[in-house]
């Protein structure tokens, strides 16, 4: 069982910045792939980033290649998520998660642990 717990969420404008924090506790951290999912209003929830345990591999939605960075701490039990020029369509609740394998899968269903997210507003 792995719990997950973000923070870092809030309002900011567009161009600005935020870094999102993503706490975990409960089995061993460091053998977990970690990832960033998000979900608009009306929309269906989206993969944003992946990290593999050793950080040797990551991977990025082409809509924040270049914006967001994914980086994580195994010796604090956490994974964050950089997220730089953001634009009003990066609005979302942002979800941390967890999943098991050598691979920074993209895919929401190779994920068994999810966080209750935390809200990213961007203004225009």
């Amino acid at each position: 069982q792995v719990h997950l717990v973000e923070s870092g969420g809030g309002l900011v404008q567009a161009g600005g910045s935020l870094r999102l924090s993503c706490a975990a506790s409960g089995r061993t951290f460091g053998s977990t792939t970690m990832g960033w999912f998000r979900q608009a209003p009306g929309k269906e929830r989206e993969f944003v980033s992946a990290i593999t345990w050793s950080a040797g591999s990551t991977s990025y939605a082409d809509s924040v290649k270049g914006r967001f960075t994914i980086s994580r701490d195994n010796a604090k039990n956490t994974v964050y998520l950089e997220m730089n020029s953001l634009k009003p369509e990066d609005t979302a609740i942002y979800y941390c998660a967890a999943g098991g394998g050598p691979i920074a899968w993209t895919r929401a269903t190779m994920y068994t642990y999810w966080g209750q997210g935390t809200q990213v507003t961007v203004s225009s």
